[in-house]
């Protein structure tokens, strides 16, 4: 019985990433740092999970000679950058993707748990929900973000934790991602994925995903088919999940 989706937030709930970037940029500057990163860039340091990480990789990779110094201002640095963040987010930048809102109401009609699991801090998830659900509930049932995990992905902690707290198998569940290293944060904690690629994983390759898609589709808006399950009309319907998990659950016995 499909019980749960656990949903990633950058790239996968809404392209968030382009924002991460240039409150990064705006940072930077307002910090003195000669330093600005450009989408190309980005999609590199993307493949180091979680921000303060990335920020402590870009560090060590570009600027070895001054990393001391510069490693104790990350925490300015990145509170800065979250500040400009939630200041772009707030002047409408942060559209959930295609699909997304109509699955989540999907699953909350019809009593299926939902969670976010993220490398993500909590304070952006919470912006997300608030700008994306106004005058409502909070939709999710299970937050795991952040510094929560003690392991970024692509280690299946975070994955694990949203897992446990909503109190199912992993069977019970699936998973939505957009990064090669989410795909296997998502596999090793035991769940099916699927992908939906997003912006700044277009290089990324989806092993191990059921199913990859451009995004999750509208009525009005099918999505383009990428890899594996191929989804009725284009559109990853709740029923569409419900039937090929109760297939998936017929072949694993």
């Amino acid at each position: 019985m499909l019980r749960a989706l656990i949903f990633d937030v950058d790239g996968t709930l809404a392209e968030t990433e382009d924002l991460h970037r240039q409150g990064f940029n705006r940072a930077f500057r307002a910090l003195g740092l000669p330093w600005d990163w450009s989408p190309d860039l980005y999609a590199e340091l993307l493949k180091v999970m979680g921000g303060k990480e990335r920020l402590v990789h870009y560090i060590e990779q570009f600027h070895p000679g001054e990393a001391d110094g510069l490693k104790r201002r990350m925490p300015e640095i990145h509170d800065l950058k979250t500040r400009y963040y939630g200041e772009l987010a707030e002047s409408g930048g942060l559209a959930l993707r295609p699909g997304v809102r109509r699955l989540v109401e999907q699953a909350r009609d019809a009593g299926v748990r939902l969670a976010v699991a993220t490398t993500t801090s909590r304070p952006n998830i919470d912006l997300l929900l608030r700008l994306n659900f106004p005058n409502q509930a909070q939709p999710f049932d299970v937050i795991a973000a952040g510094d929560e995990a003690a392991q970024k992905k692509p280690a299946p902690d975070i994955f694990a934790l949203a897992v446990h707290r909503l109190g199912i198998d992993p069977s019970e569940g699936i998973a939505f991602e957009d990064s090669a290293a989410g795909i296997r944060s998502a596999l090793a904690a035991g769940l099916p994925v699927l992908a939906t690629r997003s912006r700044y994983t277009q290089s990324h390759r989806l092993d191990g995903a059921f199913s990859a898609v451009s995004d999750l589709g509208e009525p009005d808006a099918p999505h383009a088919h990428l890899q594996g399950h191929v989804w009725p009309d284009g559109i990853v319907t709740l029923e569409a999940l419900r039937a090929w998990h109760a297939g998936h659950l017929r072949g694993a016995a």
